[in-house]
């Protein structure tokens, strides 16, 4: 018989090197490298037309505004403390970004930038977390594949709102005010 495991602790994260990315999820230390350039670069490039539009008061220009949203954003839940890449609160749910370390207070929208190394985790074990903490809209964004799969959040359980191939435009929840021009988040590996 197995002897079982203790719980990793937070002190174990502090221990990982900054070339990686530690998280704690069901008691176990995930250890992840960097995103690799494709990765890195459609969060980079997503992140910037995201805040650009919607990182600012409701209604102030160009519309359409009223969320705040930040890159790796670390979230202590219950025991678990996960890294997505992207996060967003609509600023009707959150007043002001709160000076701390970790945030507490569930996001409206994640997006989790699917790498080889972590797409597992971020398909299963994540997702189920970010149900469980009421996460409105996940994204689950793959440059390898140029996919941006989309899903909602209902009675607790993720429906897919959209799935978006390729370079065409796309609206996508919770931020179809606007086109998004996504062949910009493609990093062109040839």
């Amino acid at each position: 018989m197995k002897p079982a495991r203790r719980p990793a602790r937070y002190d174990e994260i502090l221990k990982v090197p900054d070339t990686k990315v530690a998280e704690i999820i069901d008691g176990e230390l995930i250890v992840s490298p960097r995103p690799a350039s494709p990765q890195a670069y459609a969060a980079s490039v997503m992140g910037a037309d995201l805040i650009g539009s919607f990182h600012r008061p409701p209604g102030a220009p160009p519309q359409p505004g009223g969320w705040w949203i930040l890159n790796e954003p670390e979230f202590h839940f219950y025991d678990d403390i996960i890294v997505p890449d992207q996060a967003g609160w609509r600023r009707s749910h959150m007043a002001a970004v709160p000076n701390v370390a970790a945030f507490t207070q569930a996001p409206d929208w994640v997006c989790e930038v699917i790498s080889p190394s972590t797409g597992r985790i971020d398909r299963s074990r994540k997702m189920r977390i970010y149900a469980r903490e009421g996460v409105a809209h996940l994204w689950l964004v793959e440059p390898l594949l140029r996919t941006i799969e989309v899903y909602r959040l209902q009675k607790g359980a993720w429906v897919v709102a959209g799935v978006h191939g390729g370079d065409a435009p796309a609206r996508l929840e919770p931020f179809d005010a606007i086109e998004l021009d996504v062949a910009r988040w493609w990093l062109d590996t040839d």
